[in-house]
C-alpha cells in the first residue's frame, strides 16, 4: 500500500485528533511474533509520519516508547504525561501536541479512583492503577480554548470502567469550554460506561457517530494484529462537546506488507472546535 495519509496535517481552524493504543513493549516475545516492538517500531513510524495529528493521545506507552514517538513526530511536538505508578514509572497515557497550533495553558495527571490526586491509587476493583491526562490548550491560530482528556480504562473490572466514565463526565462538565475525551476504554459503545459519558444523558457525543463523513468502514478497533473486521467492538473512543463540529472520522486499519503496527487500530477525527453547548445541543 502507499503511504498516503488518511488526514495528514490539519490546517486552521481544523484540528486532527488521534487516539492510539500503541501496545506496550513486552519483555518476552517469540521470534517472528507480530507483537515484537522491534518489528512494530518502523510501522508506527510510517503511520505517524504520514498522519501528523495535531493531538495524539496514546495508551500503554512505556517511557522509551514515548521517547520514540516524540522523535518520530519531531521538534515541534511536545509531550505531557508520565507513568501510572505511584512513583511515575510504568506505562502511561502520554499526550502529544503540535506546539505550532496549540499552546499548553495547564495540565495534570489524575488517577481514575476515589482519590484522583493520589498517584498510583486504585478503586472500584481495578488491580492496576488507571489514569487520565487532563490538559487545557489555546489554539495559536484561532485563540480559542480547548480542554483535552486522554485515558485508558481498566480491562477487567466493569465497575471500575463505569466509575471512570462517571469521573470523566464530571470533569467534562466542570467548565463551559469545548472538551475532547479520548482513549482506550476496554468496552464497546452502548455499554453502561458509554451511556454515562456519551449516552442520552451524557455530556459528550461520539465523534464517530456524529461525523459529517466517515472515511473508512466501521472497523472494530481491537484487531489483535489480525485483519480488520467490521461488526466488532469499538473500544477506542473520541468523544467531543456537542459544540465541536466533527467534519470527518476514520478508523485507521492500515497494514504495511500485511503487518499491523499495534494490536489496536487508531481512531482519527478532523474537528472544528466551537463554543461548547449543552449535551442536548441547544444554545439556551
Amino acid at each position: 500500500m502507499t503511504d498516503a495519509p488518511i488526514f495528514g496535517e490539519a490546517h486552521a481552524p481544523d484540528l486532527h485528533v488521534m487516539t492510539y493504543n500503541i501496545r506496550r513493549r513486552m519483555r518476552q516475545n517469540t521470534p517472528g511474533s507480530p507483537d515484537l516492538w522491534s518489528r512494530r517500531q518502523p510501522l508506527i513510524r510510517r503511520l505517524l509520519s504520514r498522519e501528523r495529528p495535531t493531538l495524539l493521545g496514546t495508551q500503554e506507552a512505556l517511557p522509551d516508547q514515548a521517547l520514540f514517538i516524540s522523535a518520530v513526530l519531531g521538534p515541534h511536538y511536545r509531550r505531557i504525561g508520565y507513568g501510572r505508578n505511584a512513583d511515575g514509572t510504568g506505562e502511561g497515557c502520554p499526550l502529544f501536541y503540535d506546539s505550532r497550533r496549540l499552546h499548553l495553558e495547564s495540565w495534570r495527571q489524575i488517577a481514575l479512583s476515589e482519590t484522583p490526586d493520589v498517584a498510583g491509587s486504585r478503586s472500584w476493583g481495578n488491580m492496576i492503577p488507571r489514569i487520565a491526562v487532563v490538559a487545557r490548550f489555546i489554539d495559536v491560530k484561532t485563540g480559542e480554548p480547548l480542554r483535552v482528556i486522554n485515558t485508558h480504562f481498566d480491562h477487567i473490572a466493569r465497575r471500575a470502567r463505569l466509575h471512570s466514565a462517571q469521573q470523566l463526565a464530571a470533569l467534562a462538565t466542570s467548565s463551559d469550554e469545548p472538551v475532547i475525551v479520548m482513549g482506550d476504554t476496554n468496552t464497546d459503545v452502548g455499554t453502561a460506561p458509554f451511556e454515562a459519558i456519551a449516552g442520552d444523558a451524557g455530556p459528550l457525543v461520539d465523534a464517530w457517530a456524529t461525523a459529517g463523513v466517515r472515511l473508512t468502514p466501521p472497523w472494530g478497533t481491537f484487531s489483535n494484529y489480525r485483519a480488520p473486521r467490521t461488526g466488532r467492538k469499538r473500544i477506542d473512543w473520541i468523544l467531543v462537546s456537542p459544540g465541536i463540529e466533527v467534519r470527518e472520522a476514520a478508523i485507521n486499519a492500515s497494514r504495511f506488507d500485511g503487518a499491523a503496527a499495534s494490536d489496536h487500530e487508531p481512531v482519527q477525527v478532523l474537528v472544528r472546535p466551537g463554543k461548547a453547548l449543552p449535551a442536548d445541543g441547544t444554545a439556551g
